[in-house]
């Protein structure tokens, strides 16, 4: 950050009066420039089949990072959303889907990049689903046919390996998790 989006003047960083951080300051207008962590909001689409294996469904990347890569419906939140509404909304934007029983599943931290992942399982209502903008494709895969390879996140490899292991018990806590490649940690929480 240059410049105060207030007044336009210089900003410096520095550690403000009262504060324990280095933050951008305005020295004209003393405005404090806070910067925070992006929330990413998302869903696991689950097809439940009668008497088959549940399928999931992931997008094929039709925009940068990780053109052309595999992931699940997920994206920045928008101001005056709630959690819910972001990922039913980037699901709807990028697969046209029809999920309902969204459930709280993955928290992820990634500091190294300021952001957090948060993830809902949901059930995919009908297959009527096909590509967004934001999307070259659009499948419904089993776990032996996932494009393991071919993720574009780590976040959603985690998210895909916890379903497939809670899916043979049945149970599906909410896993939280952090991501850290600067320091190449990657651990549970």
């Amino acid at each position: 950050m240059k410049y105060c989006s207030n007044c336009g003047q210089p900003v410096t960083l520095r550690i403000p009066e009262g504060d324990n951080l280095p933050r951008y300051v305005c020295d004209r207008c003393r405005i404090v420039h806070y910067q925070n962590p992006k929330i990413v909001a998302g869903c696991l689409p689950v097809w439940k089949n009668s008497g088959g294996e549940d399928q999931v469904l992931l997008c094929r990347r039709a925009i940068e990072p990780r053109h052309g890569f595999w992931t699940l419906p997920a994206g920045f939140m928008e101001n005056a959303e709630i959690l819910e509404q972001a990922a039913e909304r980037e699901s709807v934007e990028e697969a046209h889907t029809n999920i309902d029983e969204l459930t709280l599943y993955t928290l992820i931290s990634l500091p190294h990049i300021n952001q957090i992942y948060i993830m809902y399982l949901a059930n995919l209502r009908d297959q009527n689903f096909y590509p967004g903008v934001e999307s070259l494709d659009v499948r419904l895969f089993h776990e032996h046919d996932i494009p393991w390879d071919s993720l574009a996140f780590h976040s959603i490899r985690f998210t895909l390996e916890k379903y497939f292991q809670d899916r043979k018990q049945n149970h599906y806590p909410v896993h939280t998790h952090t991501i850290n490649t600067h320091n190449g940690k990657s651990a549970d929480q």
